[in-house]
């Protein structure tokens, strides 16, 4: 039955609009023309670009890529570093209503070849750094359908130039027209962007997005960390990465400025920070303990005050402590590639600030609470679908629903079925809820270590690790064991000029943990991650294994 709310009260051009984060770029285009809005490079020869500037050059790129025949559902790639063309595919693409794909940059050919293939890409954008890999992928191709390539030459590149194609960016978008009429998306659950999980087994998952999602994703950043106009924002987080965690649609949506950086390098960081006034930043666990543990001669001159986001492995207090000689606010967030990124932030209470370090490193570590726009979060049996008691020992899998999760992993429908069974994002993480209704991870579910029949979180065993004062980074993998099924191998990278033995480690190990969850073997070396500087555990489980054989 119709209720009376709803008679004769039309929906209208006049009263919606579909939710897209492309709205934030026209606006601070119209508010704020003459703000910058991107900088790339360092002094007088730095490319500098205004908010109405950037706008008119992806209205170019939606242009040229409308000309070319592509249009709505059209997938357009990228390989690209953090660099001006990476911004501007963000908003250039989806104008026409093309889907962008961001391709990662470490990756190796064939599975470029794949991503290419699979995501049914019309164009690729690629940085001319990348062009060995992209010639090769293309090459690795089963599809047969046309790829209309086209070269990125950065000034700011020092390597060999090897274009694959025959068009040159900044000519193709030079026959774009700086007031292409583009229209926002008639429905918000258009696809914006398609993102492939690591594929750490078997082929990667193309994870899709849509513009509603876009956009509270990028609304929700500004709310969590009350993120104000005109903020500066270096890009130490790859745009590859989750669209950068929305940031290139956050940072629009505020009118700030995107300081772009091809190479994350500690010296590169520290002198963008001072020459630029940086604000913000974002990344990984790795990039924060590189900073932390740079020459405090590099530091000088970088203001106090810079707020860092971090995601990935929860922080230590060494961490911790790090930032906060040097002046910065950490804060903690955590999500998956499936909910745009972070999706959780450890919202700080004001009481924390009085604690001593090692019980504020243990609250900040939490996965903490849903961000504003996301509908919920919950740590649920994935049995029966309920709620785990919030007693902070009963575990159970953390479940995501709202806006800002996939519409669906592409091409695979019994993934996807899998994935949002009952009404909830299945994330494989297992955690506890806390009696404060803050969320806890224990371990990744292909992560638990089973020994003797006893449960070994690998977290727990790696926040005791990275207490040692020794240890940079650790990862807790199970090695077989014949009499115990499994034991704990830890893989441990040294911090510069640091000794220590594997008895020592272990003794510390046990100082901290029941007996037979320290480690049995340990191994010192450079432990291997992805370009968004996660650690690599399948790697080191082929490692585990091989020393167990």
């Amino acid at each position: 039955m119709m209720s009376i709310f709803d008679q004769d009260l039309p929906q209208t051009s006049a009263n919606y609009a579909a939710i897209s984060p492309l709205s934030f770029i026209e606006r601070s285009a119209q508010v704020y023309p003459q703000r910058l809005a991107v900088v790339h490079g360092s002094g007088p020869s730095a490319l500098r670009y205004t908010w109405s500037e950037l706008y008119r050059r992806c209205r170019q790129l939606a242009s040229a890529l409308s000309l070319d025949g592509i249009g709505k559902g059209d997938t357009v790639a990228v390989m690209l570093p953090n660099t001006p063309p990476m911004v501007e595919a963000h908003f250039g693409i989806p104008m026409v209503g093309a889907v962008l794909n961001t391709l990662n940059t470490r990756l190796d050919a064939e599975t470029i070849a794949f991503m290419l293939d699979h995501g049914e890409a019309k164009v690729v954008i690629v940085d001319t750094e990348f062009a060995p890999v992209m010639r090769k992928a293309l090459t690795l191709r089963k599809s047969t359908t046309f790829l209309n390539v086209i070269n990125v030459t950065d000034t700011f590149y020092t390597g060999l130039n090897q274009p694959v194609g025959k068009l040159e960016y900044e000519d193709y978008i030079a026959g774009g027209d700086p007031e292409f009429d583009w229209e926002l998306p008639d429905d918000e659950w258009s696809a914006i962007a398609l993102n492939y999980t690591s594929g750490t087994t078997g082929n990667p998952k193309g994870v899709v997005y849509h513009h509603r999602g876009a956009a509270t994703a990028a609304v929700s950043v500004i709310l969590e960390w009350d993120l104000p106009k005109h903020p500066v924002f270096l890009w130490t987080l790859p745009m590859f990465h989750c669209n950068g965690w929305c940031f290139p649609w956050t940072i629009a949506a505020r009118a700030g400025v995107n300081v772009c950086l091809r190479r994350v390098e500690a010296q590169a960081v520290f002198d963008a920070m001072r020459e630029n006034g940086v604000t913000h930043y974002c990344g990984a666990p790795v990039v924060h303990a590189m900073l932390v543990d740079a020459p405090d001669a590099m530091k000088e001159g970088v203001a106090s005050g810079i707020r860092a986001m971090v995601a990935g492995a929860a922080p230590p207090a060494s961490m911790i402590e790090g930032m906060e000689r040097m002046g910065f606010n950490l804060l903690h967030v955590y999500g998956l590639t499936e909910v745009y990124g972070p999706a959780t932030v450890c919202a700080k209470q004001e009481a924390w600030s009085s604690l001593e370090i090692g019980e504020r490193a243990r609250l900040n570590a939490r996965q903490g609470v849903s961000y504003h726009l996301e509908r919920g979060i919950a740590v649920m049996d994935p049995a029966t679908m309920k709620p785990v008691p919030a007693d902070g020992e009963t575990m159970g899998e953390i479940m995501f629903r709202g806006n800002m999760t996939m519409k669906g992993y592409l091409k695979n429908p019994k993934a996807t079925q899998e994935a949002l069974h009952g009404g909830w994002f299945h994330s494989g993480d297992l955690a506890v809820m806390d009696p404060d209704g803050y969320v806890r991870i224990k371990d990744r579910s292909k992560d638990i270590i089973i020994s003797g029949g006893e449960n070994i979180s690998s977290i727990e065993v790696e926040d005791v690790l990275y207490r040692h004062p020794a240890v940079l980074a650790a990862a807790v993998v199970a090695q077989p064991d014949s009499q115990w099924g499994e034991t704990p191998c830890a893989f441990i990278e040294l911090k510069q000029n640091a000794k220590v033995s594997s008895e020592e480690i272990i003794a510390h190990c046990k100082k901290h943990l029941a007996s037979f969850k320290a480690p049995k073997a340990v191994v010192f070396c450079e432990l291997p991650k992805t370009s968004t500087g996660k650690i690599q555990k399948f790697e080191l489980r082929k490692q585990a294994n091989a020393i167990a054989s």
